[in-house]
């Protein structure tokens, strides 16, 4: 008997009322298999005579089968008699191709359930793993996304904020300017106190018993999985605000790579600052710690914020004037040269201290970094938070940002919520914790990414610069050992190859994988060559040109700049140096 028969005979079974199972014993065969063969069964009868007459292999006429739409199935095996890749694997790519994959965040999010009762369809592949399937109404799914989000957000603005805002992926730099408030995590009650202390016995009961066994079985790490899971949501508490900076600040919802929801509360824009005015009449705006209020336990700002005021500007006057009783304050141009005189003093002392040198631009590079609109420290230097005019989407989600984010929030909840208590509070850190600060905060300025250079942008910008930057940005790579696959990143359609030419991806391909794997896909159409380039790049370790390191060429030996990138930290940054003498005042020596 033909296969082909045999699936006929069975769709024929089932016509007539037969169940699974009896069909199943009846050509001694498995359930699945009968399933399997049912959905060869649902191909299309033009390309079911096609593989009578040996036209089509049965690997091919599976990779159909995932597809229930005769039409496109036609559509793809007419594609096929002009195309060198006649894989099982390739059918199912072009059959897929205007479909959602089920491991989307997006479907993980409203869930299949809600997409199939919404009258969306699913294709499933019987014969190989699908990870769930495709989802085959990409524009249904949006709509129900863009719904989901949106009733999640109305529900959050509900806590008392000013504005939501919800996008499946935000920008980078999407927070960028905007002051963020602290929470305050809500205290456990009793009963939760309770069952975390059972939850943390059973688990260190679990691991004596089990530490020394090689052969642990599935139910014991179901168990620990599912303690560890509970003991996450005891422990992550929920956050509160004082309702007087909700009425501010706002919240940025998102939707994780798993699928659940990223809510990000408490951001306050420039524009809806609260403004207190000092005494010379100057508008100041609050300045906190990532968003720490300058008003003190949830108090109105009027008359609580520190004001430092300093009787300068109070018109004097003339030199007929009588003199009266009351000592008035010195000419303003006067203070201007006294106070030059003392600068000039102060940074000869600056420059013969380095240890509060050091401190001095920590605490600056910490106040850029960490507090909004500071004005506490007398350098004229701050840091600018590098925003990438061009980012690709899903960069907040990378493993990079999450990292920096992370690390911004753990120096966050260890500094003072007022710059004004900062250089005490550097003060209390030891050197190796101040190096690290320091590290993280010089990290933000740094910026490696290629500019186009406008025709006209009066100076601001030149291509030199531009090479100069990048050129450095090597030398501080091979100096942290850069590696960004190790980073997760990886060549993918939408990310590059959507953006390059074909000549390129065939140039990418060759040089990554070699010449035949090139000459394997250039028939393709483009999409069809960028999806194939994906997958034939994915564990390559390629990286496009402007991702790549140079190696540092050999410079001769009498070449001061082979020297560069070894040079030796200054004495006060060495591990080994004897710290700096500089009375107290300074901050330790960064280890």
């Amino acid at each position: 008997m033909h296969p082909l028969d045999q699936f006929r005979a069975m769709q024929a079974m089932v016509d007539k009322g037969q169940d699974i199972e009896s069909i199943a014993a009846h050509f001694l065969v498995t359930p699945a298999v009968v399933n399997q063969r049912l959905k060869l069964a649902k191909v299309s009868p033009k390309l079911h005579e096609i593989y009578a007459e040996d036209g089509m292999t049965l690997e091919q006429l599976i990779a159909f089968s995932v597809s229930d739409d005769h039409e496109r199935q036609e559509q793809v095996w007419e594609l096929l008699a002009h195309s060198y890749n006649r894989s099982g694997a390739y059918i199912r790519q072009k059959l897929t191709e205007n479909s959602v994959r089920v491991a989307d965040k997006r479907v993980r999010f409203v869930g299949v359930e809600a997409y199939v009762e919404a009258g969306g369809g699913v294709m499933r592949d019987l014969f190989e793993d699908d990870n769930g399937g495709w989802l085959t109404d990409p524009a249904l799914l949006d709509r129900l996304v863009s719904e989901k989000l949106q009733a999640e957000g109305e529900k959050i603005g509900g806590e008392g904020w000013k504005w939501v805002a919800t996008a499946v992926d935000l920008p980078w730099g999407v927070a960028d300017g905007l002051r963020e408030i602290d929470g305050v995590p809500v205290p456990r009650t009793p009963e939760e106190e309770a069952r975390l202390a059972e939850l943390e016995a059973e688990a260190e009961k679990i691991e004596a018993e089990w530490s020394d066994d090689p052969n642990v079985p599935d139910e014991v790490h179901e168990r620990i999985a599912a303690i560890d899971t509970e003991i996450g949501a005891l422990v992550e508490r929920p956050l509160t605000f004082d309702a007087q900076e909700m009425v501010r600040a706002g919240v940025f919802v998102s939707i994780e790579v798993d699928g659940s929801l990223c809510i990000e509360r408490g951001y306050v824009r420039p524009e809806d600052e609260p403004v207190i005015e000092s005494e010379d009449g100057e508008a100041d705006a609050v300045c906190g710690v990532d968003g720490a209020s300058a008003g003190e336990d949830g108090d109105t700002l009027a008359g609580k914020a520190e004001t430092n005021v300093v009787p300068i500007g109070v018109a004097s006057g003339g030199d007929d004037e009588e003199e009266g009783e009351i000592l008035k304050p010195l000419p303003d141009r006067l203070v201007a040269e006294l106070t030059a005189w003392r600068t000039l003093a102060l940074q000869d002392a600056f420059a013969q201290n380095p240890s509060t040198a050091f401190a001095a631009v920590l605490h600056a590079f910490v106040l850029s970094t960490f507090y909004t609109y500071s004005r506490e420290s007398c350098l004229e230097l701050s840091l600018s938070k590098v925003s990438f005019g061009f980012a690709p989407s899903g960069l907040r989600s990378s493993a990079p940002a999450k990292a920096i984010d992370e690390r911004h929030k753990r120096w966050a909840d260890r500094l003072p919520d007022s710059d004004k208590g900062l250089w005490d509070a550097l003060l209390q850190f030891d050197g190796a914790e101040q190096a690290a600060l320091f590290a993280h905060c010089a990290s933000q300025a740094l910026n490696a990414q290629h500019e186009v250079v406008p025709k006209y942008d009066n100076g601001r910008i030149s291509k030199h610069s531009v090479e100069r930057r990048i050129t450095h940005s090597h030398v501080l790579a091979r100096a942290v050992g850069l590696d960004l696959v190790g980073a997760g990143w990886r060549p993918t359609v939408e990310g590059y190859f959507r953006s390059v030419t074909k000549p390129r991806i065939l140039a990418d391909v060759a040089e990554a994988k070699g010449p035949k794997f090139a000459e394997m896909i250039d028939h393709l159409k483009k999409g069809d060559m960028a999806n194939e380039a994906e997958r034939l790049l994915e564990d390559s370790g390629w990286l496009p040109e402007p991702m790549r390191t140079p190696e540092l060429l050999d410079a001769p030996a009498d070449d001061p700049a082979a020297e560069t990138e070894a040079a030796e930290l200054p004495a006060f940054l060495d591990d080994d140096a004897q710290p700096v003498d500089d009375g107290g005042d300074g901050l330790a020596a960064a280890a």
